[in-house]
């Protein structure tokens, strides 16, 4: 059973697997802390993006000497292959790791995976520690995965006739940070969400978006190694995706108005689709902010 200090060290690789959201895919966004033989944190590090090492190399390499001996917790299984970065597990084994924390286990692990090859060389591993708060993260990166496709969330403010899309009409500075790996935007655009932050060559965007439907669209997205994509626009842009099934997230921006008013003209169809519920409400400078999920 983890430790409090591991359940502790754990949340702190949790959030520092955040700060690769939407730059490491189609590598998943983890974090790790290294603790030594007792119990104290001595490296952590987080997966940046793709080609780059992951976070067992980046924490271990701050950890130095102090790591033999140790615990390695990790928010997701340590890969089991090589690519362009050693194998994770190789790493731990090598570094004298004797105990290895993890949340969650891969989809997409090689072999018999990295815990299977772990607990073969003798390190003790426990996996499912905190695993529901480590998908806080990982989660859209495993949807991808399982559903073969970006997850898609579709991002708008309501206006006087109708949808637009919020990049296009909120400040910056009153965004809700919204990590994808994309961006399509109403005029049919196609942008990195953060321009080059996935490294040369790492995500492939196709460059004529308007021959291809919804579905094959979302698919070619998927190959080209994007797990999260940003839907920028009004009902128009959003349509096809949403008669296809295709739409799971909603992040919408109400602007600020008169205590007492009359509901828009098209309020029916501009709220939230029905298939949509609530999952959080929560009011920023001249806007009400709304998610929703199916």
């Amino acid at each position: 059973m983890a430790s409090n200090l591991e359940l502790q060290a754990m949340r702190r690789a949790i959030a520092l697997s955040a700060h690769g959201l939407g730059s490491t895919s189609p590598n998943p966004p983890v974090g790790c802390v290294i603790l030594d033989a007792a119990g104290q944190p001595v490296g952590e590090g987080y997966h940046a993006r793709k080609g780059e090492a992951h976070a067992e190399g980046n924490a271990l390499l701050a950890a130095g000497p102090a790591a033999k001996g140790g615990t390695a917790v990790v928010t997701l299984e340590p890969c089991n292959h090589v690519g362009r970065a050693p194998a994770c597990r190789q790493l731990l084994i090598d570094a004298g790791i004797s105990r290895v924390v993890v949340a969650v286990l891969d989809p997409t692990s090689r072999g018999d995976g990295g815990v299977h090859d772990l607990r073969q060389a003798g390190v003790d591993v426990e996996t499912d520690v905190l695993a529901d708060e480590a998908l806080l993260v990982l989660g859209q990166w495993r949807a991808a995965f399982t559903l073969s496709r970006p997850v898609l969330t579709w991002t708008y403010t309501e206006t006087s006739t109708g949808l637009a899309g919020a990049l296009d009409r909120i400040p910056a500075s009153r965004r809700l940070l919204l990590a994808a790996d994309a961006v399509l935007h109403a005029d049919g655009r196609l942008e990195e969400a953060i321009p080059n932050s996935h490294g040369s060559g790492m995500i492939r965007l196709p460059s004529d978006t308007s021959r291809l439907p919804p579905v094959e669209l979302l698919e070619a997205l998927h190959a080209g190694g994007v797990r999260r994509l940003l839907l920028n626009g009004g009902e128009d842009l959003a349509a096809g995706f949403l008669s296809n099934d295709l739409v799971d997230h909603i992040v919408a921006y109400y602007p600020d108005h008169s205590p007492s008013a009359s509901p828009p003209d098209r309020w029916q169809p501009t709220f939230l689709p029905p298939t949509f519920r609530l999952t959080g409400v929560c009011r920023i400078p001249r806007y009400v902010l709304v998610n929703a999920t199916r």
